[in-house]
């Protein structure tokens, strides 16, 4: 479905499923049977943790730490792969709202701040996940992701991620009449004077649920004849336009937004691995099937084939390669 079309509806579909007849003391075993000794058996890593659902990851880290006395999986795993493998094999064993938690604190806490970071995970989910994972960054870091946010961005785009984080979107409005209004209010905002009044952009769609959001981006391109993202993109840049523009695609279509994400991960010279890693990581268990989907549908190739041609490229090779397929699934 193109950006400028019907709003998605969807069952969310997701490529790792919780394993059948699991057992958590047996996949204990496994592992550390698989790291104990000389060299490590990679495969069995792979086979168990990327086969398992994140809560049967957490019973075996528990089983691991009972029938082996004092002994922490993770720090077990750490201390026996190294890279990109390591980043994708630690990432599945953390809670879901922790990991993106640490993706966000190592967003804001190297030199400068990974916008693009802050937006994918803060402009693109719903708020009762934002919830989870400003309450894990808070436990992790002891202090608050608003806070934090606030100490490193500015202006419009600051006033953007601190309504995601405040959850100022109202769901339940579907009114076409304001719908509109709202929409004559951007049109006036952008295209319709000598500047841009990007506060505007912030306050209505920063407060418009899914369906009254969608109904602004009609009424829009009636006024305009342009699709909203056109009018931004030709009134915007940098952050506030990524963030604004995240949260219309997410509107229309979420699973066509991180195939966007992933194919501007591996397109050009280089790989950005952690992005890569992390939206993989992070939708494996909720939509990674849809944004498969959607990929193949977008780019004419799968997902699958993407990813291995990253290895032939010498981009991603080996064990680190074979965690991402085999999350990732049959194309």
């Amino acid at each position: 479905m193109s950006l400028s079309g019907d709003m998605e509806e969807y069952a969310e579909v997701p490529t790792v499923v919780p394993a059948a007849n699991f057992d958590a003391v047996a996949d204990a075993h496994a592992l550390r049977a698989a790291m104990k000794g000389f060299g490590t058996d990679e495969q069995v890593i792979i086979d168990i943790l990327c086969q398992r659902s994140n809560a049967q990851r957490q019973a075996i880290t528990e089983a691991y730490k009972k029938e082996f006395g004092r002994q922490d999986l993770i720090a077990d795993l750490k201390s026996e792969l190294g890279g990109n493998f390591e980043n994708v094999i630690i990432g599945l064993m953390l809670p879901t709202d922790e990991y993106c938690a640490k993706q966000l604190y190592k967003a804001m806490k190297g030199i400068g701040t990974s916008d693009d970071v802050l937006v994918e995970i803060l402009c693109s989910r719903p708020y009762d996940e934002i919830v989870q994972i400003a309450a894990a960054y808070e436990k992790l870091y002891g202090s608050s992701l608003e806070a934090d946010i606030q100490g490193d961005t500015s202006g419009p785009f600051q006033r953007l991620l601190v309504m995601a984080l405040q959850g100022l979107r109202d769901n339940y409005a579907y009114d076409p009449a304001k719908a509109e209004e709202q929409a004559q209010i951007l049109y006036n905002a952008g295209e319709g004077t000598v500047g841009t009044d990007e506060n505007a952009f912030v306050e209505i769609l920063g407060h418009a649920g899914q369906r009254h959001a969608y109904l602004i981006f009609q009424e829009y391109k009636k006024i305009s004849g342009k699709t909203i993202e056109q009018a931004m993109e030709s009134e915007m840049s940098g952050e506030l336009l990524h963030g604004l523009l995240a949260m219309v695609k997410t509107v229309h279509n979420r699973p066509a937004y991180f195939a966007e994400r992933l194919e501007a991960a591996m397109k050009g010279l280089g790989t950005d691995d952690d992005a890569l890693i992390r939206i993989i990581v992070s939708r494996c268990e909720i939509d990674l099937a849809n944004i498969k989907f959607e990929y193949e549908r977008m780019h004419g190739k799968t997902l699958l084939s993407a990813v291995k041609s990253e290895e032939e490229a010498g981009e991603t090779s080996g064990d680190y390669r074979n965690a991402l397929l085999a999350l990732i699934g049959s194309a």
